[in-house]
């Protein structure tokens, strides 16, 4: 089956220790016999509400193929992890969806970097 995980990770995390995190989590991905499809950071974004004292946080998005023992051997590692603030399994059923998903974070990927232009020829 082909599943797809978010989760947010605080953002006070330098990208080190973030790539650390990811690794980690693919890793327990690929011992529970699953297969890493797609890996997205997806960047630091206002969340929702605050969570433990955070009003931002890091998006990562993993898409990977299992069975239960992966998902089950992947949250637990979610819920054991202080740096983990919240995160979300789903399964997916087709590639409509991956592709739309694929599309979407491209588009938000291409909004901020153009707001970050902005910015910088702002400051000269």
């Amino acid at each position: 089956m082909n599943y797809e995980s978010i989760f947010i990770i605080s953002p006070d995390l330098q990208a080190e220790k973030i790539g650390e995190i990811i690794a980690k989590a693919t890793k327990n991905i690929e011992i529970s016999k699953g297969v890493v499809r797609a890996v997205q950071q997806l960047g630091k974004r206002k969340l929702a509400y605050i969570i433990n004292g955070f009003y931002d946080g890091n998006y990562i998005r993993i898409e990977f193929s299992g069975n239960k023992e992966t998902i089950n051997t992947l949250e637990n590692f979610f819920k054991f992890n202080d740096f983990v603030l919240r995160f979300l399994t789903i399964k997916i059923e087709n590639n409509k969806f991956t592709k739309q998903m694929s599309k979407i974070t491209q588009a938000a990927e291409e909004k901020n970097n153009e707001s970050t232009t902005e910015q910088q020829s702002s400051f000269t």
